[in-house]
């Protein structure tokens, strides 16, 4: 009986090996990586630097993270569906141009109080930046251009358009109501820090909770898929440059209110940090997998590691080559993980 019993147990039944430590810290390796790495390095800054954890550096890390933070959330809705937008940095200048014309104190002059000095030119901004974005998602979603040679395309166009309607010069004088979205605070908290967190918030909202969210992730996953089942693929694709041009033309008000001048030449070469938040992120560049939350992450670890490096005396140089190592590092990670699925 007792052999029949055996022999009716399949071989192996009963005797599951139990996890070893190295099983079990890969897949959370894999899931808090960036954020362990994040805690390491503010760590170890913290031990080289007395400066690094003072409360006025943390809350300068976080508003000079809120504009790349920014760029770099909205350029995961781009990469999430297979995309690219290079244009980015272009769309911050332009949109920081356009909208400082309509917020001088002579412009705040025909029209005057404090409503419209805030709410005009932050509209005609956010406009600017839609209008873009709408530009590059007509040209890959209707037109079917690849999306790199469309930004690209785009890249050049907006710094163009830029330095014509400013005629090549800065637009000095900004009122102290538009000043205020760079510079003021609520409640002690910066005002950039609170956009930062309201646009990680909203957009997380929206990619976690709601229908847009999901056909996001499907048509990032599987384009062909997404398609046979119905789902308006060239609308959703569409929709991602247009919230990208948004959140660039958000973030560069930003950067325009910081300094107190509109700068033609300004977010040049932003698009590479956005895309570096993402990646870092976790953020496949293939599309369909990757959170805002790693994004956020990914966009403080570059903050917080530009500030150490800035802290301790290196140049910027040297914060260049680190940078592009993490990306690389990031792309070969996000391979070899997609390779053992």
């Amino acid at each position: 009986m007792d052999n029949q019993i055996k022999a009716a147990v399949p071989a192996g039944a009963g005797t599951e090996q139990p996890r070893t430590l190295s099983s079990r810290i890969g897949p959370m390796a894999q899931r808090y990586g960036i954020l362990i790495a994040l805690a390491v390095l503010c760590v170890v800054l913290s031990l080289v630097s007395d400066n690094f954890l003072t409360s006025r550096n943390i809350i300068n890390v976080l508003r000079q993270t809120s504009i790349n933070g920014i760029l770099a959330i909205g350029m995961t809705f781009v990469i999430l569906t297979r995309g690219i937008d290079l244009s980015v940095g272009s769309v911050v200048a332009m949109a920081g141009v356009v909208s400082a014309s309509f917020a001088t104190t002579s412009a705040a002059g025909f029209i005057p109080g404090a409503p419209y000095v805030a709410a005009v030119p932050l509209a005609v901004g956010v406009l600017t930046g839609i209008a873009l974005g709408a530009l590059s998602g007509l040209a890959v979603a209707r037109f079917a251009v690849p999306a790199f040679v469309a930004t690209l395309g785009m890249l050049s166009a907006a710094r163009g358009l830029t330095l014509i309607y400013s005629g090549g010069r800065p637009i000095p004088a900004l009122t102290d109501g538009y000043r205020w979205i760079g510079t003021g605070d609520i409640a002690g908290i910066p005002v950039p820090i609170i956009l930062f967190g309201l646009v990680f918030a909203l957009s997380h909202f929206v990619l976690t909770r709601t229908r847009f969210g999901r056909h996001v992730y499907a048509v990032g996953g599987n384009p062909h898929a997404a398609k046979v089942s119905g789902l308006p693929v060239r609308r959703i694709r569409f929709l991602v440059y247009v919230i990208s041009g948004g959140l660039a033309a958000i973030a560069g008000m930003i950067l325009t209110a910081r300094t107190g001048s509109a700068l033609p030449q300004a977010g040049v070469a932003y698009e590479l940090d956005a895309i570096a938040a993402v990646v870092i992120g976790g953020t496949s560049l293939a599309g369909g997998i990757g959170r805002v939350t790693g994004t956020v992450i990914g966009a403080l670890l570059i903050g917080v590691m530009n500030n150490g490096l800035d802290l301790l005396g290196v140049e910027s140089y040297y914060q260049q080559v680190i940078k592009g190592g993490l990306i690389v590092a990031a792309v070969m990670l996000d391979r070899s993980r997609r390779t053992e699925e």
